[in-house]
């Protein structure tokens, strides 16, 4: 069946049955709250069950106590105007004062208690990534002893990798602070992606630093070797720090094990989808470390048997690959949960079916669900809603007998738009409440 769509003109016939509500009345038409006072009042049922009714008036009444007030349209107009140059005004200072502020906080401290943020760095990741800190910082500080007293450019490619690994867990640790900030009117969502941009801020680091650095060195190594003096104490310093990058990433592996089982995913799962980039970072580069020190002091350990500094180079070359591709693995990952990808197949497709088996859902069509990072999911579907289901259940809630009643009353045209109106918005009302119930169902 096609409908004719006719081009309607809504003039007042239309418009005088319009509803408006007290706070839009004295915005548009630049009212006092005493002089809604005078306007007839009409109690509008909510369209949620557990909120109470509210008061709405004729658009047709506002309209004309505004022109009683202010003489004119042309008046009306004006202050309009002047109320939106003053609106504009208080904007640009309430911003000027937000960065003074800012400013001031900055030079002088903050005062606002920051207990919830310094919590965040007792548990869970901050605690890993703090844990990371402070074992990378002493062992950058023995590596680069180590390297000072015997040459070696495999213990050179340690030290550089060590401060890499203190820098960037740092900076995860201001990422870490920075996602607990609450939303504001310019970032209405949060600044939970905050842990991505430093994760993958990270990666680019451990690439410039760790690997380009590494590279550097043993490429120079080979080009222009010379002997190594007594690497003693060098393998003494890397059985230090295997020990100690050993249980930075059990407590990475931990803290992984602990949070996958909670999310019901494995632990490649929960390390592949970057569920939690900062401890991601923290295992990754722990694990490298791990490996790098093995590469480190076997290609040491081989230069000291055969006397030859090339294979001493080779081991830098060994650290800055293996950096390289931790790295790599960091920013594709990073990368992926910026762009904003679809959450795993099966969860959509619970939520479809959740959907489609509703009976007040006839179809739905242009399903998206993108994953936004800690555990947070915007899912969103166009739904074509069963008239009929939204009908009875409006009818439901009603007493027929009154109805039928309310019926047989109408008479003429005008009853019957009267009619009509009013069981026509509160079907609207109760298709809302529709909405609000599937919402909380997905939720």
């Amino acid at each position: 069946v096609k409908a004719v769509l006719k081009k309607r003109e809504y003039g007042p016939k239309y418009t005088q049955n319009n509803f408006i509500t007290g706070v839009r009345a004295i915005n548009e038409f630049c009212l006092k709250s005493s002089d809604l006072d005078q306007l007839r009042k009409i109690k509008r049922r909510s369209p949620h069950d557990d909120t109470e009714t509210f008061t709405v008036y004729l658009r047709s009444d506002v309209e004309a106590k505004s022109l009683e007030v202010w003489g004119s349209p042309e008046a009306l107009a004006r202050e309009r105007k002047r109320r939106k140059e003053e609106e504009i005004k208080y904007r640009e200072n309430l911003f000027r004062n937000q960065r003074l502020l800012k400013e001031y906080r900055e030079f002088f401290g903050n005062t606002k208690p920051r207990s919830s943020t310094a919590a965040m760095f007792f548990k869970g990741p901050g605690k890993v990534v703090m844990v990371a800190i402070c074992i990378n910082g002493l062992n950058f500080f023995f590596k680069l002893l180590a390297w000072v007293y015997t040459g070696s450019a495999s213990m050179f490619s340690e030290a550089i990798h060590s401060l890499a690994d203190t820098c960037n867990q740092a900076l995860l640790a201001l990422g870490i602070s920075q996602s607990a900030r609450t939303p504001d009117p310019s970032h209405p969502y949060g600044f939970t992606n905050m842990r991505y941009i430093a994760s993958l801020i990270s990666g680019v680091g451990i690439f410039m630093m760790g690997a380009g650095l590494s590279w550097y060195h043993g490429i120079m190594g080979l080009l222009h070797p010379h002997p190594i003096e007594s690497l003693l104490w060098a393998y003494c310093i890397l059985a230090g720090s295997l020990v100690s990058e050993g249980a930075t990433l059990l407590v990475a592996i931990n803290e992984i094990h602990r949070s996958a089982r909670a999310k019901g995913l494995s632990f490649y799962q929960y390390v592949v989808q970057s569920r939690d980039p900062s401890t991601n970072v923290v295992l990754l580069e722990d694990a490298a470390a791990v490996l790098s020190v093995a590469v480190a002091a076997t290609c040491m350990g081989l230069t000291s048997l055969t006397g030859n500094p090339y294979y001493d180079s080779v081991g830098s070359l060994g650290v800055g690959t293996l950096l390289g591709t931790v790295s790599a693995f960091l920013i594709y990952t990073n990368t992926e949960a910026l762009l904003g990808r679809s959450i795993q197949p099966e969860q959509l497709q619970r939520l479809t079916e959740l959907l489609e088996s509703d009976p007040v859902v006839r179809a739905i069509h242009d399903v998206k669900a993108t994953d936004m990072g800690m555990s947070k999911v915007r899912f969103k579907a166009e739904v074509d809603f069963d008239g009929r289901v939204v009908t009875r259940s409006y009818l439901e809630k009603q007493d027929i007998e009154q109805l039928l009643q309310e019926i047989q009353q109408v008479k003429t045209l005008e009853e019957l738009e009267a009619f009509m109106l009013k069981h026509g918005e509160n079907i609207i009302d109760t298709l809302g409440a529709e909405v609000d119930r599937l919402e909380k169902d997905l939720k």
